[in-house]
């Protein structure tokens, strides 16, 4: 089989949140990374919780049935000052988790620190870094907002560990 008949895997990345889920999908083939998708999944901040984790969880299926990924890669969950927003935003990340594995789909975990290293260099790299990179790494994702830039971001940080375990 030649190169070109090989299909370009698609990572799906995840930057859980309560308020604003970030998604983002790439096209890996060998060394080369695409740009697919993009988007951020905002369930109303008036809605009870469980609500707002039932829109979060529904918004990720919807994702993962129109983008088709292969993979997908959630950002880890720090740990807060405030343990009732910890807990929260742990729920969100649980929403990240199961609605790819219910897909079959193999689900990596990655420190922030780790992704932000992927992309930026460095693990203390802030927000704005992490846009400025994605924006020269995936010229056609546009301005992402900066939700969907860290997924993005997530998303690369896994096709550069999948490609560095290949050649482990």
């Amino acid at each position: 089989m030649t190169n070109a008949a090989i299909r370009p895997v698609r990572i799906l990345g995840l930057d859980p949140g309560l308020r604003r889920t970030g998604w983002g999908v790439v096209a890996v083939s060998g060394a080369r990374i695409a740009h697919v998708a993009h988007g951020v999944i905002a369930p109303k901040e008036t809605l009870p919780f469980a609500e707002r984790l039932l829109v979060l969880f529904e918004g990720l299926v919807a994702v993962i049935a129109d983008q088709a990924p292969d993979e997908a890669a959630v950002e880890e969950t720090f740990v807060n000052t405030n343990a009732a927003s910890t807990l929260k935003l742990g729920h969100a990340r649980a929403c990240c988790l199961i609605a790819p594995a219910r897909a079959g789909l193999p689900v990596a975990e990655y420190a922030a620190t780790v992704v932000k290293k992927a992309v930026v260099g460095t693990g203390a790299a802030d927000k704005d870094q992490v846009g400025f990179m994605i924006r020269r790494l995936l010229p056609t994702a546009g301005a992402a907002s900066a939700d969907a830039a860290d997924a993005l971001a997530v998303a690369i940080a896994h096709a550069h560990h999948r490609t560095a375990r290949a050649y482990a």
